[in-house]
């Protein structure tokens, strides 16, 4: 590996660790501090409230992808996280839901406009043959992030208190900046920005208008919806099984991170080798048949034996299909409008995952958590075979063309040359 693509390796686990992190205590730490609270499901499905910047930064990717430079705004919005995470020691549960709620929100948009540099600069830095492999890397740290924002947080708390938990937040945050400090970024195409504000206004509706950047983005919603429904739900559902906090930063944090990260290493590898369609066909329907195993323990079957190797498996199996997902996200973004393009599809992942979590606590709340795991299983396996299927007959913006097999030809060495 050269020397600046060991920077770039560095540079992107840093700052995808960074988005993760928060991220990751604020959908899976948050909600199993307010139920072990007290509080009702729908009451913890308002924390959907925190995704609202990751779903709407769409609206001012366009700014930040054609004003300034990237290592400024990276700079800015990293040290205004640590920022954020200091401002949170100040508060907790006491202080009132509310309270707590709105600081989360503001944490969330500086997080969510730190990934729309992030994002943009991976798609400027990484070639179509990287980008299976880079993705691994990626998630990886992403998921690394998550789940210590999950897993460690949510043990830190469970053995001292909720200003330490932040502490230790804005402390992992404060080396992520570190890498950025040395960023050189590419150069920008001459030409190639929107400048006025009118234009950068509408940015994000006119890459909207690239033909097939529309229908992707709802097929990338069929692909999610399913486990959007089930992940969002687990937390709440293994406390209510009687796993103590201890337990389950445990199982999210060690098991979950390790897994998460072999997943993320064989997602890249498989991309790499036997395609994009290969890889999100055969990711999305192993996930899918993760799943059923939520449903039998539901059914109070297996204890927590089960939940440990559903927990393995949907580690593995689940970043797998996100890796697969992400590169099919890069490979539809153009690198003139890099951070708008690829925006607006997270952007829909977001939403998407925002949906799943209202609909899933919903469905829980009426029914049963058995009901509710089955229904996301099921519309995962659908979503899965739709988007495949669809881009099957060319429903695809342009730019995936060029990486996506041929009806007529699809060996498992040819995606290779691809990219």
């Amino acid at each position: 590996m050269t020397p600046g693509r060991t920077r770039n390796v560095f540079l992107l686990t840093a700052l995808y660790l960074a988005q993760g992190l928060p991220y990751g205590f604020f959908t899976q730490a948050l909600p199993i501090l307010l139920r072990d609270s007290g509080y009702s499901l729908k009451a913890i499905s308002a924390t959907s409230l925190l995704y609202l910047p990751w779903a709407l930064k769409f609206l001012w990717a366009p700014y930040l992808d054609h004003i300034g430079t990237r290592r400024q705004w990276l700079l800015f919005w990293q040290l205004s996280s640590v920022a954020g995470a200091l401002l949170l020691t100040q508060l907790d549960l006491s202080h009132g839901y509310t309270v707590v709620l709105a600081a989360a929100f503001i944490f969330s948009f500086i997080a969510a406009s730190q990934d729309i540099v992030t994002d943009g600069l991976a798609v400027r830095i990484l070639d179509t043959r990287e980008r299976g492999l880079a993705n691994a890397i990626q998630v990886g740290a992403y998921r690394l992030g998550m789940i210590a924002g999950g897993g460690l947080l949510l043990w830190i708390f469970a053995r001292s208190n909720w200003t330490t938990m932040f502490f230790g937040m804005a402390a992992i945050l404060a080396l992520t900046v570190l890498p950025v400090l040395s960023l050189v970024e590419p150069p920008r195409e001459v030409g190639s920005a929107v400048r006025t504000p009118g234009q950068l206004l509408i940015g994000w509706f006119v890459r909207l208008k690239t033909p097939g950047m529309l229908r992707l983005v709802a097929l990338i919603c069929c692909y999610r919806f399913g486990d959007a429904m089930i992940s969002r739900l687990v937390g709440p559902f293994v406390r209510d099984s009687g796993l103590s906090l201890e337990t389950i930063a445990l199982m999210k944090g060690v098991v979950g991170s390790g897994t998460s990260l072999v997943g993320a290493l064989i997602g890249g590898w498989f991309v790499f080798n036997v395609g994009r369609r290969n890889a999100l066909l055969y990711s999305g329907l192993g996930q899918s048949a993760c799943f059923i195993l939520y449903v039998v323990a539901a059914m109070g079957i297996g204890g927590i034996n089960l939940l440990w190797t559903v927990t393995v498996c949907e580690g593995v199996i689940g970043t797998m299909a996100t890796v697969a997902l992400f590169t099919l996200m890069m490979d539809a973004s153009d690198p003139d409008h890099a951070s708008t393009d690829y925006t607006l599809l997270a952007s829909a992942v977001v939403l998407i995952d925002s949906a799943g979590n209202f609909c899933a606590a919903a469905l829980a709340d009426a029914f049963s958590y058995t009901a509710t795991f089955a229904t996301g299983m099921s519309l995962a396996l659908v979503g899965c075979l739709v988007l495949v299927f669809s881009l099957d007959r060319k429903a695809m913006p342009a730019r995936i063309a060029t990486v996506w097999p041929s009806r007529t030809h699809r060996s498992p060495r040819s995606p290779r040359r691809l990219g």
